[in-house]
């Protein structure tokens, strides 16, 4: 079993890495003067399980690149098999033609890691559970609702606690969460306008006087969650708090869940942490690296995946 390692995340791939007493590959990846990508494996991995640690974060398009490279190197010198550990896999929300003449840029995405030589593609809480149906090859999606589960209820757990849905869309991964701790649900109704804009419209279900849990799976302006906190709030929440998988948090995205009515924003180490928001006060940040880690084994071992959630 070797590990290598894109230039996406290398602390997450260093964690994954010293969780299964492993050391990372040696491997060059470089630019040339141009941008172009250069990749050299610097050891044998001839007839290895080779597992690639890279999400495809920003900048999206250079990391998918160097995710693409890195494959075709391993491919050409006869790895037995090639996992494409993907903690996040960007261009997920393209998931669907939301209007005439779009492309569904995750079924393209999901083409080209097949067709440069994965052989099984490992990823962690999907946008949409059916990005798995876009890959011909074997794929696991990984839930970090175990993760959120253990950490709410060291924190926040109590008869009063709330998990709530920041769009109808998210449902099942709020519920998932909730019934973990016997918790209740509630959803809140948004539309949105366009992209990148949304607008609360109604809050489904009684938050007077609850702690509520906003759980969703990616972060990016942080618009809905910020604006969902603060209906939650008006409608009489007593605090709010936020478990989000994902942390792009592009933009301004930190100073509004800064200036917002969060109390916390909790997201996992999917994604390399800017500088904002390693010094914010009030995002906090989990290591998924154990989970991943040990999925990994249980491939390399042909074990069940599937039962680390039983």
């Amino acid at each position: 079993m070797k590990i290598v390692a894109g230039n996406s995340n290398p602390p997450l791939a260093e964690a994954i890495a010293a969780f299964l007493n492993l050391e990372l590959t040696k491997a060059s990846i470089r630019r040339f003067a141009d941008m172009e990508v250069f990749v050299e494996i610097q050891e044998s991995v001839r007839g290895e399980d080779v597992f690639l640690v890279q999400s495809t974060s920003y900048p999206a398009n250079d990391t998918l690149m160097e995710l693409l490279v890195i494959i075709d190197a391993l491919k050409r010198a006869s790895a037995r098999r090639i996992t494409a550990v993907l903690p996040y896999f960007g261009y997920a929300r393209q998931d669907r033609k939301p209007g005439p003449r779009t492309p569904i840029s995750a079924k393209l995405v999901a083409n080209l890691i097949t067709t440069a030589g994965a052989d099984r593609v490992l990823t962690l809480d999907l946008h949409a559970g059916q990005i798995q149906g876009f890959f011909d090859i074997p794929t696991d999606n990984l839930f970090g609702a175990p993760i959120f589960a253990k950490d709410i209820a060291e924190h926040y757990n109590g008869d009063r606690l709330m998990f709530v849905s920041p769009d109808v869309g998210g449902v099942v991964r709020a519920r998932a969460t909730a019934r973990r701790l016997n918790a209740d649900l509630a959803i809140v109704d948004k539309r949105r306008e366009r992209e990148g804009v949304s607008e609360v419209m109604n809050i489904i279900g009684d938050v007077d006087g609850r702690r509520c849990v906003l759980v969703d799976d990616i972060v990016d302006s942080a618009g809905t969650l910020c604006n969902a906190a603060n209906a939650l709030m008006d409608a009489g929440a007593e605090s709010v708090v936020a478990y989000v998988t994902h942390g792009v948090l592009s933009g301004g995205a930190v100073a509004r869940v800064a200036s917002s009515a969060l109390q916390t924003l909790i997201t996992t180490d999917t994604i390399l942490a800017t500088e904002a928001v390693r010094v914010s006060q009030n995002i906090r940040r989990l290591s998924i690296a154990p989970l991943i880690a040990e999925a990994m084994r249980r491939i390399s071992e042909e074990n069940s995946v599937s039962s680390l959630f039983d």
